[in-house]
Protein backbone atom coordinates (compact mmCIF):
# COMPACT_ATOMS: atom_id res chain seq x y z
CA UNK A 1 0.00 0.00 0.00
CA UNK A 2 1.31 3.60 -0.75
CA UNK A 3 0.78 6.87 1.18
CA UNK A 4 -2.10 8.56 0.47
CA UNK A 5 0.32 11.96 -0.71
CA UNK A 6 -2.96 14.15 -1.61
CA UNK A 7 -4.44 14.28 1.57
CA UNK A 8 -1.18 14.81 2.81
CA UNK A 9 -0.33 17.59 0.72
CA UNK A 10 -4.06 18.84 0.79
CA UNK A 11 -4.56 18.99 4.17
CA UNK A 12 -1.11 20.62 5.03
CA UNK A 13 -1.21 23.12 2.07
CA UNK A 14 -4.70 24.26 3.65
CA UNK A 15 -3.69 24.89 6.78
CA UNK A 16 -0.20 26.34 5.66
CA UNK A 17 -2.55 29.23 3.65
CA UNK A 18 -4.66 29.42 6.73
CA UNK A 19 -2.31 30.04 8.95
CA UNK A 20 -0.43 32.71 6.29
CA UNK A 21 -3.34 34.15 5.74
CA UNK A 22 -3.77 35.02 9.54
CA UNK A 23 -0.26 36.08 9.95
CA UNK A 24 -0.05 38.16 6.44
CA UNK A 25 -1.80 41.87 6.29
CA UNK A 26 -2.01 43.96 2.74
CA UNK A 27 0.03 46.97 3.70
CA UNK A 28 0.57 50.27 0.99
CA UNK A 29 4.83 48.64 1.57
CA UNK A 30 3.23 45.36 0.33
CA UNK A 31 2.96 42.17 2.24
CA UNK A 32 3.73 42.50 6.06
CA UNK A 33 4.06 39.27 8.13
CA UNK A 34 3.17 39.64 11.91
CA UNK A 35 3.34 36.74 13.40
CA UNK A 36 1.62 37.51 16.57
CA UNK A 37 -1.38 38.26 15.01
CA UNK A 38 -1.67 34.33 15.01
CA UNK A 39 -2.60 35.07 18.63
CA UNK A 40 -5.76 36.69 18.00
CA UNK A 41 -7.19 33.78 16.72
CA UNK A 42 -6.48 31.62 19.72
CA UNK A 43 -9.34 31.71 22.16
CA UNK A 44 -9.67 28.55 25.01
CA UNK A 45 -13.18 28.90 25.64
CA UNK A 46 -14.16 29.11 21.78
CA UNK A 47 -12.10 25.58 21.52
CA UNK A 48 -13.86 23.98 24.31
CA UNK A 49 -17.26 24.91 22.85
CA UNK A 50 -16.63 23.68 19.63
CA UNK A 51 -13.99 20.69 19.70
CA UNK A 52 -15.81 19.60 22.91
CA UNK A 53 -19.14 19.96 22.06
CA UNK A 54 -18.84 17.98 18.15
CA UNK A 55 -16.71 15.48 19.70
CA UNK A 56 -19.04 14.53 22.72
CA UNK A 57 -22.10 15.01 19.93
CA UNK A 58 -20.63 12.48 17.83
CA UNK A 59 -19.69 9.93 20.65
CA UNK A 60 -23.65 10.22 21.49
CA UNK A 61 -24.63 9.50 18.07
CA UNK A 62 -22.64 6.19 17.05
CA UNK A 63 -22.14 3.49 18.92
CA UNK A 64 -19.01 2.64 20.82
CA UNK A 65 -17.72 -0.81 18.22
CA UNK A 66 -17.87 2.33 15.65
CA UNK A 67 -15.80 4.97 17.83
CA UNK A 68 -13.40 2.49 18.51
CA UNK A 69 -12.13 2.10 14.70
CA UNK A 70 -11.07 5.86 14.44
CA UNK A 71 -8.03 4.84 14.11
CA UNK A 72 -8.42 2.66 11.54
CA UNK A 73 -10.24 4.82 9.59
CA UNK A 74 -7.03 7.14 9.45
CA UNK A 75 -4.91 4.05 8.14
CA UNK A 76 -7.72 3.76 5.22
CA UNK A 77 -7.63 7.23 4.38
CA UNK A 78 -3.64 7.41 4.43
CA UNK A 79 -3.01 4.74 2.35
CA UNK A 80 -3.95 4.45 -1.32
CA UNK A 81 -4.14 0.87 -3.42
CA UNK A 82 -5.75 -0.72 -1.29
CA UNK A 83 -7.22 -2.33 -3.86
CA UNK A 84 -6.13 -2.95 -7.38
CA UNK A 85 -8.87 -4.14 -9.67
CA UNK A 86 -5.84 -5.10 -12.17
CA UNK A 87 -4.34 -7.68 -9.43
CA UNK A 88 -7.72 -9.48 -8.70
CA UNK A 89 -8.27 -9.54 -12.54
CA UNK A 90 -4.75 -11.17 -12.90
CA UNK A 91 -5.31 -13.71 -9.98
CA UNK A 92 -8.84 -14.51 -11.62
CA UNK A 93 -7.23 -15.69 -15.48
CA UNK A 94 -5.04 -17.56 -13.29
CA UNK A 95 -7.55 -19.67 -11.34
CA UNK A 96 -9.41 -19.91 -14.20
CA UNK A 97 -6.54 -21.22 -16.26
CA UNK A 98 -5.72 -23.70 -13.42
CA UNK A 99 -9.33 -24.65 -13.26
CA UNK A 100 -9.82 -25.58 -17.04
CA UNK A 101 -7.01 -27.72 -16.76
CA UNK A 102 -7.31 -29.38 -12.90
CA UNK A 103 -10.99 -28.69 -12.55
CA UNK A 104 -12.80 -26.54 -9.88
CA UNK A 105 -11.70 -28.65 -6.92
CA UNK A 106 -8.34 -27.77 -7.42
CA UNK A 107 -8.86 -24.11 -6.45
CA UNK A 108 -9.51 -24.61 -2.80
CA UNK A 109 -5.24 -24.92 -2.58
CA UNK A 110 -5.45 -21.70 -4.15
CA UNK A 111 -9.02 -19.93 -1.84
CA UNK A 112 -6.62 -20.87 1.22
CA UNK A 113 -3.71 -18.76 0.06
CA UNK A 114 -5.96 -15.49 -0.42
CA UNK A 115 -5.92 -12.77 2.31
CA UNK A 116 -8.91 -11.20 0.98
CA UNK A 117 -12.01 -13.03 3.00
CA UNK A 118 -14.26 -12.06 0.61
CA UNK A 119 -12.17 -13.85 -2.36
CA UNK A 120 -11.91 -17.02 -0.55
CA UNK A 121 -15.64 -16.84 0.09
CA UNK A 122 -15.98 -16.81 -3.55
CA UNK A 123 -14.06 -19.22 -4.54
CA UNK A 124 -14.90 -21.94 -2.25
CA UNK A 125 -18.53 -20.96 -3.09
CA UNK A 126 -17.59 -22.49 -6.29
CA UNK A 127 -15.80 -25.33 -5.06
CA UNK A 128 -18.14 -26.57 -2.93
CA UNK A 129 -20.39 -26.56 -6.35
CA UNK A 130 -23.23 -24.46 -5.19
CA UNK A 131 -26.03 -23.07 -7.84
CA UNK A 132 -24.99 -19.81 -9.75
CA UNK A 133 -28.04 -17.91 -8.86
CA UNK A 134 -27.10 -19.10 -5.21
CA UNK A 135 -23.61 -17.90 -5.20
CA UNK A 136 -24.32 -14.34 -7.02
CA UNK A 137 -27.04 -13.79 -4.37
CA UNK A 138 -24.76 -14.25 -1.53
CA UNK A 139 -21.85 -12.55 -2.83
CA UNK A 140 -23.77 -9.71 -4.10
CA UNK A 141 -25.85 -9.56 -0.47
CA UNK A 142 -22.50 -9.42 1.21
CA UNK A 143 -21.30 -6.38 -1.52
CA UNK A 144 -24.43 -4.57 -0.27
CA UNK A 145 -24.46 -5.19 3.35
CA UNK A 146 -20.59 -4.17 3.37
CA UNK A 147 -20.98 -0.94 1.46
CA UNK A 148 -23.80 -0.01 3.84
CA UNK A 149 -21.94 -0.75 6.82
CA UNK A 150 -18.82 1.45 5.14
CA UNK A 151 -21.94 4.47 4.37
CA UNK A 152 -22.79 4.42 7.77
CA UNK A 153 -18.87 5.09 9.47
CA UNK A 154 -18.61 7.90 6.50
CA UNK A 155 -22.03 9.14 8.14
CA UNK A 156 -20.34 9.96 11.44
CA UNK A 157 -17.81 11.99 9.95
CA UNK A 158 -20.87 13.72 8.54
CA UNK A 159 -22.38 14.07 11.53
CA UNK A 160 -19.53 15.91 12.54
CA UNK A 161 -18.64 17.83 9.53
CA UNK A 162 -22.79 19.18 10.17
CA UNK A 163 -22.53 20.07 13.73
CA UNK A 164 -19.11 21.55 14.11
CA UNK A 165 -20.59 25.35 12.37
CA UNK A 166 -23.74 24.63 14.43
CA UNK A 167 -21.59 24.87 17.50
CA UNK A 168 -19.27 27.55 16.31
CA UNK A 169 -22.46 29.75 15.76
CA UNK A 170 -23.66 28.23 19.56
CA UNK A 171 -20.37 29.47 20.56
CA UNK A 172 -20.93 32.61 18.95
CA UNK A 173 -24.23 33.65 20.71
CA UNK A 174 -22.95 32.54 24.17
CA UNK A 175 -19.64 34.78 23.20
CA UNK A 176 -22.09 38.01 21.71
CA UNK A 177 -24.73 37.16 25.27
CA UNK A 178 -21.65 37.78 27.49
CA UNK A 179 -20.68 41.11 26.02
CA UNK A 180 -23.53 42.53 25.64
CA UNK A 181 -24.19 41.54 29.65
CA UNK A 182 -21.25 42.88 30.44
CA UNK A 183 -21.11 46.31 28.96
CA UNK A 184 -21.71 49.54 30.49
CA UNK A 185 -22.63 52.38 27.90
CA UNK A 186 -21.99 55.20 30.92
CA UNK A 187 -18.18 53.85 31.60
CA UNK A 188 -15.55 52.65 29.35
CA UNK A 189 -16.53 49.48 28.67
CA UNK A 190 -17.00 50.19 25.04
CA UNK A 191 -13.56 50.22 24.37
CA UNK A 192 -13.41 46.73 24.74
CA UNK A 193 -16.27 45.95 22.22
CA UNK A 194 -14.05 45.09 19.08
CA UNK A 195 -12.16 42.84 21.09
CA UNK A 196 -14.92 41.17 22.65
CA UNK A 197 -16.61 40.94 19.26
CA UNK A 198 -13.48 39.50 17.81
CA UNK A 199 -13.36 36.54 21.04
CA UNK A 200 -17.41 35.89 19.74
CA UNK A 201 -17.15 35.33 16.06
CA UNK A 202 -13.68 33.02 16.56
CA UNK A 203 -16.40 29.97 18.14
CA UNK A 204 -17.71 30.77 14.01
CA UNK A 205 -14.22 30.54 12.93
CA UNK A 206 -13.65 27.59 13.99
CA UNK A 207 -16.66 24.96 13.28
CA UNK A 208 -15.72 26.11 9.56
CA UNK A 209 -12.91 25.23 9.61
CA UNK A 210 -13.48 21.73 11.40
CA UNK A 211 -16.14 20.76 9.49
CA UNK A 212 -14.80 21.37 5.84
CA UNK A 213 -10.67 21.34 6.78
CA UNK A 214 -11.19 17.94 8.78
CA UNK A 215 -14.55 16.18 9.15
CA UNK A 216 -15.94 16.37 5.41
CA UNK A 217 -12.29 15.04 3.40
CA UNK A 218 -12.48 12.05 5.57
CA UNK A 219 -16.18 11.16 4.66
CA UNK A 220 -15.18 11.38 1.34
CA UNK A 221 -12.02 9.80 1.33
CA UNK A 222 -13.80 6.99 2.77
CA UNK A 223 -16.73 6.81 0.54
CA UNK A 224 -13.59 6.55 -2.69
CA UNK A 225 -12.11 3.80 -0.88
CA UNK A 226 -15.82 1.97 -0.39
CA UNK A 227 -16.00 2.83 -4.16
CA UNK A 228 -13.03 1.09 -5.11
CA UNK A 229 -13.44 -2.07 -2.66
CA UNK A 230 -17.02 -2.62 -4.53
CA UNK A 231 -15.47 -2.51 -7.81
CA UNK A 232 -13.21 -5.06 -7.15
CA UNK A 233 -15.45 -7.12 -5.11
CA UNK A 234 -17.68 -7.10 -8.80
CA UNK A 235 -15.22 -8.47 -10.98
CA UNK A 236 -14.25 -10.64 -8.18
CA UNK A 237 -18.53 -12.09 -8.45
CA UNK A 238 -17.94 -12.04 -12.48
CA UNK A 239 -14.85 -13.65 -12.19
CA UNK A 240 -15.63 -16.51 -10.08
CA UNK A 241 -19.04 -17.39 -11.96
CA UNK A 242 -17.68 -16.91 -15.27
CA UNK A 243 -14.89 -19.61 -13.88
CA UNK A 244 -17.48 -21.68 -12.61
CA UNK A 245 -19.20 -21.65 -16.19
CA UNK A 246 -16.20 -23.18 -17.72
CA UNK A 247 -15.10 -19.93 -19.55
CA UNK A 248 -12.05 -19.21 -21.97
CA UNK A 249 -9.11 -17.48 -19.81
CA UNK A 250 -8.61 -14.57 -22.83
CA UNK A 251 -12.22 -14.05 -22.70
CA UNK A 252 -12.74 -13.71 -18.88
CA UNK A 253 -9.67 -11.29 -19.16
CA UNK A 254 -11.26 -9.35 -22.14
CA UNK A 255 -14.36 -9.54 -20.01
CA UNK A 256 -13.55 -8.38 -16.58
CA UNK A 257 -11.46 -5.24 -18.25
CA UNK A 258 -14.71 -3.72 -18.94
CA UNK A 259 -14.75 -2.67 -15.89
CA UNK A 260 -12.02 -0.55 -16.13
CA UNK A 261 -11.49 3.18 -17.47
CA UNK A 262 -10.85 3.06 -21.32
CA UNK A 263 -7.02 4.74 -19.88
CA UNK A 264 -6.15 1.80 -18.10
CA UNK A 265 -7.13 -0.94 -20.98
CA UNK A 266 -4.99 0.99 -22.88
CA UNK A 267 -1.97 1.29 -20.33
CA UNK A 268 -2.79 -2.79 -19.38
CA UNK A 269 -2.27 -3.53 -23.26
CA UNK A 270 0.62 -1.49 -23.93
CA UNK A 271 2.29 -3.35 -21.05
CA UNK A 272 1.62 -6.78 -22.96
CA UNK A 273 2.35 -6.01 -25.92
CA UNK A 274 6.36 -4.88 -24.64
CA UNK A 275 6.79 -7.99 -22.73
CA UNK A 276 5.64 -10.26 -25.68
CA UNK A 277 8.23 -7.72 -27.57
CA UNK A 278 11.08 -8.14 -25.09
CA UNK A 279 10.08 -12.25 -25.35
CA UNK A 280 10.53 -11.98 -29.15
CA UNK A 281 13.84 -10.47 -29.02
CA UNK A 282 14.60 -12.68 -26.53
CA UNK A 283 14.33 -15.49 -28.26
CA UNK A 284 15.96 -14.68 -31.47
Amino acid sequence: MKLNLNYIIGLGGALLVFVFGMVTKITENGLEVKLESALNFVDPASILIVIGCTVFVVIASFPASMLKEVPKHFKIILSTNRFDPLYYIDQLVELAQVARKEGLLSLEERAAQQADPFFKQAIMLIVDAYDADKIRNILETDIENTSSRHDIVAGMYDKGAGVAPAFGMVGTLVGLINMLKGMDLSGDSQSNLGADMGTALITTLYGVVLAHLIFSPIATLLRSRDEEEVLCKMIIVEGVMSIQAGENPKFLRDRLMTYMAQKQRDAEGGAKEGKKGKKKKGEK
